[in-house]
């Protein structure tokens, strides 16, 4: 805890971009500049090359990204995934949980400030585009206070067209990814009302996504999200997150040309202040409003650099990192993160591997007794429903393995199922009167495709008494 803090606490005790009275406080960010503000320039381009030409991109003839959840249906990198995969999706989503809870506890809020879409949307996008049509943060400011006069009323207009714009961008975009690019093209081209449910649907998202970036903004991050919130739980003193160096600024004191300094290296220039999208002041120390953008430590470098002082006062450092001098640790916490993330991949993966195109399931009809044959023969009737997970017509075999016996199908020859498709019949299994020897005689049942055995099912045959 550095100086500021012990003397004055109470910074955590409200969010910085609110006042006494509950009041909103409009945060006027000064626009970043340096070295990571640059390396963040060149992850947005990669990031918005990627969310804007995925739903696009095909795969022998479909999209390489879909999820289609009105119908239930998903393709992550050309492999389709169905309801009856949603285990695989399941354990996907304890992964990442377990990933984000890993990565918070060591490298803090990271994500938010580099990959987040709010703050990539937000800070390099829609940001731009206010810097360009209202000016600076002091143009912004005195244009706010100015009354509405003909230069106001259109710089407004002008910014909320372009807002709007580039939010009904973003929707048709998400709209992409559920339904395909291909239909959203085909929606365009045909006739409005034909899809006017949709049109509204869109509408609604646009507006939701112009309301976030004209007026929520930070407050989506400070307020709504409650990623920030795991922070107080996830955190130690040995994350690394963007901190101050209060061991090297404390005390501070303004900087004077050609003075022998005996104060600590903040020249107290709140230019880390200004700059920061969420408004707090870096210096009091790590708070949940800081979504580790970097702003401050490229202007508090620039600022080092001016005076002739050491930059890196502001970096990414953890707590034991600056009040000990000590180097960053893997912790006993982020290595049991780690092991279990690791058994959890490992389980994913397998499930991936030993996922099949084609999912069978067999069912004794319900209600149904035992047949008597001829020659010494009993059967049970089944119906039987086979899944087409991929974009290829299926063929495919059902041969019962254990015990030996006979399956016939009921008014067809083989089990054929179009792409994408189900299929579903009734069938007899047939068995010798000496292999059913009690009341459920367990049934196996392979399912060949070109000769090859792709799964097995267990079932139950049902016999007599006796």
């Amino acid at each position: 805890m550095n100086q500021a803090q012990q003397t004055n606490d109470s910074f955590r005790d409200k969010v910085a971009t609110v006042d006494k009275k509950g009041k909103r406080i409009w945060i006027f960010p000064q626009k970043p500049e340096g070295k990571l503000y640059n390396l963040r320039k060149l992850v947005t381009v990669f990031y918005l090359v990627v969310f804007f030409g995925l739903p696009f991109v095909k795969y022998d003839g479909h999209p390489l990204f879909l999820i289609n959840i009105l119908e239930r249906r998903f393709i992550l990198f050309g492999q389709i995934f169905w309801p009856q995969d949603f285990f695989i999706f399941a354990l996907g989503m304890i992964v990442f949980i377990v990933f984000i809870a890993l990565f918070t506890s060591v490298f803090g809020r990271v994500f938010c400030g580099w990959a987040c879409p709010q703050t990539i949307f937000m800070e390099m996008i829609f940001r731009k585009v206010e810097f360009f049509i209202d000016g600076n943060a002091a143009q912004q400011k005195m244009l706010k206070a100015a009354p509405w006069n003909a230069d106001k009323i259109l710089k407004r207009t002008s910014k909320w067209i372009a807002f709007w714009l580039l939010s009904f961008l973003i929707a048709n975009t998400f709209l992409a990814y559920i339904i395909g690019a291909d239909e959203l093209i085909k929606m365009v081209e045909e006739p409005f009302f034909d899809h006017l449910g949709t049109f509204i649907s869109l509408a609604v998202f646009t507006t939701v996504f112009f309301f976030v970036y004209l007026w929520m903004r930070e407050q989506v991050c400070t307020v709504i999200c409650p990623y920030g919130r795991m922070q107080g739980v996830l955190l130690d003193k040995n994350s690394v997150v963007v901190a101050y160096d209060y061991v090297r600024g404390e005390p501070r004191g303004k900087f004077h040309k050609n003075e022998e300094r005996t104060t600590g290296d903040c020249i107290d220039c709140v230019q880390c202040v200004k700059v920061c999208p969420t408004g707090i002041d870096i210096r009091n120390g790590t708070q949940l409003e800081c979504t580790n953008c970097t702003a401050c430590i490229d202007a508090c470098n620039k600022m080092m650099d001016a005076v002739g002082l050491p930059t890196g006062l502001i970096r990414y450092a953890s707590e034991n990192n600056i009040a000990k001098k000590r180097p960053w640790v893997f912790t006993l916490r982020a290595k049991a993160y780690t092991l279990v993330m690791v058994i959890l991949l490992a389980v994913e993966a397998w499930l991936l591997m030993s996922r099949t195109d084609v999912n069978v399931t067999i069912l004794r009809t319900p209600g149904q007794l035992y047949q008597e044959q001829p020659d010494n023969h009993m059967s049970n009737l089944y119906s039987y429903k086979v899944l087409n997970k991929t974009f290829k017509d299926k063929q495919v075999d059902l041969r019962l393995e254990s015990p030996k016996g006979e399956i016939k199908l009921v008014g067809e020859t083989d089990v054929r199922i179009p792409k994408q498709g189900i299929v579903s019949g009734t069938m007899f299994i047939y068995l010798s009167n000496s292999d059913v020897t009690k009341r459920k005689t367990p049934l196996k049942i392979g399912v060949y495709e070109n000769g090859k055995k792709i799964s097995t099912i267990n079932t139950s045959f049902l016999g007599p008494f006796k």
